[in-house]
C-alpha cells in the first residue's frame, strides 16, 4: 500500500474497479484526477455518465481524451494488414487499446504534474501487464498505484466498500466485466469462467428485427479500408459504421480461449463485427495480389506480432521491424471487396484489384494454360516428385 500525498492520474473507465480506486486512493492522501481515454464504443450519453460517476466518487478533476484515431493509426492498421486473429478467432479487441490508454493517461499525468499513475487492473489479468510495461518504459520516474491488485479485492468487496460510504455503484457491477472499444467489445466473468457454459442469448441469436440481407462494397488502399459503397471515410469511421451494421445483423460474435500474459488460460466472449469482417475481406483481397511466400511469412510474423501486443510488449523493437514489413507488403493491396450481410452472418463474396495475379490471359485453373506446354507440365511434375521419391526409396517404400 502506498500511503502518501500528491497528485495521481487514474485511468478511469467508470466501472466498478476504477470507481473503487478513487475514494480508496483519496483515503491514502492522494488528489485523484480521473482520465477516461475514449477508444471507441461509448456514446456521448455513456461518456457523460462516466464523468458523473467520476465526480460522484470524488475525482478532483475529470479528463477525457479522444484516442480513437490514435488507436487506429498505431495499432488497428497493422492488425488489419496482418490479418491478426488470436487463436484464429479473436481480433485482439482489448489489446489494441490498452497500451494507447496507458500512453494517453501518462500524457495527462505529465500535464497536471502528477507524481503517480494508477489503474484498476486485477492481479490475474493481462491489463496490468499492458499498463505497467507502458508506464515503466515511458515513465519510470512515476509511481504506479494499483489498489485492486494490491489488496486482492473481489467484486463483492468493492461493491460493499462503495455502498458503506454511500457512493454510487456502477450499473451491472456484479455481473461481468465489459470492455467496449473501437476494435470490439469483450465480456469476462460469469459464464466465461465455466468452459462448458455457453453465452447468453444476446451473444448467440441475431436480433429479431435484423434487416434484410444486402451487399456492401469496401474500398482498399495500401491494405487499409478507405471507403464504403463508394463513400470515402476515415478508418475510424469505416470501423464504426461496420460495427453499427454488425450490431443490426448480429454477426461478429464469438468465444476465445487462450494463453494470458501470466501463463494461465483465459476465456472471453466478444462482439467485434467490424474487426472480423475487415480481416476476412482484407485476406481475400490479399490472395489476389501477394505471392505464396509473401503470404506465408506475413502469417508467421503477424501471429508473433499479435502475441507480443496481446502480452503488453508493444515497445519491443521487433514489432517496429514487423510493421515495416507489413506496410511494404501492402503496397499493391488495392481494390474492392464485396461482402454480403445477413442475419447472424456475413460472407466475402467477391474481390478485385488492378494488381490481381489471377490473370485469365495467362491461365485458367483446371482448364487451359498459355505459358507452358503439356510436355513442360509433365516434366515439371516429374522433377517435383524427386524429393518424395528419394525419401520413399530410402525408407524402403519405393
Amino acid at each position: 500500500m502506498h500511503t502518501s500525498s500528491g497528485i495521481v492520474a487514474l485511468a478511469f473507465s467508470g466501472g466498478l474497479d476504477t470507481s473503487y480506486c478513487v475514494p480508496r486512493l483519496a483515503e491514502q492522501g492522494w488528489a485523484v484526477h480521473t482520465v477516461y481515454v475514449n477508444t471507441g464504443g461509448a456514446t456521448p450519453d455513456e461518456r457523460a455518465a462516466i464523468r458523473r460517476q467520476a465526480e460522484a466518487v470524488g475525482s478532483v478533476s475529470h479528463h477525457e481524451v479522444d484516442a480513437r484515431a490514435l488507436v487506429f493509426d498505431r495499432f488497428v492498421r497493422f492488425l488489419i494488414q496482418g490479418n491478426v486473429l488470436r487463436g484464429g478467432v479473436y481480433p485482439l479487441s482489448v489489446a489494441a487499446e490498452r497500451t494507447q490508454q496507458a500512453i494517453s493517461v501518462l500524457e495527462v499525468a505529465r500535464a497536471i504534474g502528477a507524481t503517480a499513475v494508477a489503474h484498476g487492473s486485477t492481479g490475474a489479468g493481462n491489463d496490468q501487464v499492458r499498463f505497467d510495461v507502458t508506464l515503466r518504459v515511458l515513465a519510470a520516474d512515476l509511481t504506479i498505484l494499483t489498489p485492486i491488485r494490491d489488496e486482492g479485492l473481489s467484486r463483492s468487496q468493492a461493491i460493499a466498500y462503495l455502498e458503506a460510504r454511500r457512493l454510487p455503484v456502477p450499473a451491472k457491477a456484479g455481473a461481468y466485466s465489459i470492455n467496449a472499444g473501437l476494435w470490439g467489445t469483450t465480456w469476462g466473468g460469469g459464464w466465461t469462467h465455466d468452459t462448458w457454459a455457453g453465452p447468453p442469448a444476446e451473444l448467440l441469436d441475431p436480433p429479431a428485427d435484423a434487416p434484410p440481407a444486402r451487399e456492401i462494397v469496401i474500398g482498399w488502399e495500401a491494405g487499409l479500408p478507405v471507403s464504403l459503397d463508394g463513400n470515402r471515410l476515415a478508418g475510424v469511421d469505416v470501423i464504426q459504421t461496420l460495427n453499427e451494421l454488425a450490431a443490426a445483423y448480429g454477426f461478429g460474435r464469438g468465444i476465445h480461449v487462450g494463453e494470458t500474459a501470466l501463463g494461465i488460460k483465459g476465456r472471453i466472449g466478444f462482439e467485434a463485427g467490424a474487426a472480423v469482417l475487415l480481416v476476412a475481406a482484407h485476406r481475400e483481397l490479399e490472395k489476389l495480389v501477394l505471392t505464396k511466400w509473401q503470404a506465408f511469412w506475413k502469417d508467421q510474423l503477424s501471429t508473433f506480432y499479435g502475441d507480443r501486443l496481446h502480452e503488453g510488449q508493444y515497445f519491443d523493437p521487433a514489432l517496429r521491424d514487423i510493421e515495416a514489413l507489413l506496410a511494404h507488403s501492402q503496397e499493391r493491396v488495392v481494390g474492392e471487396t464485396r461482402v454480403r450481410l445477413a442475419p447472424g452472418r456475413f460472407q466475402v463474396v467477391a474481390a478485385r484489384s488492378p494488381h490481381s495475379m489471377m490473370d485469365p490471359r495467362v491461365a485458367t485453373y483446371g482448364e487451359q494454360n498459355l505459358l507452358w506446354t503439356g510436355d513442360e507440365a509433365r516434366a515439371f511434375a516429374r522433377v517435383a516428385a524427386i524429393p518424395a521419391l528419394l525419401a520413399a526409396r530410402a525408407a524402403g517404400e519405393g
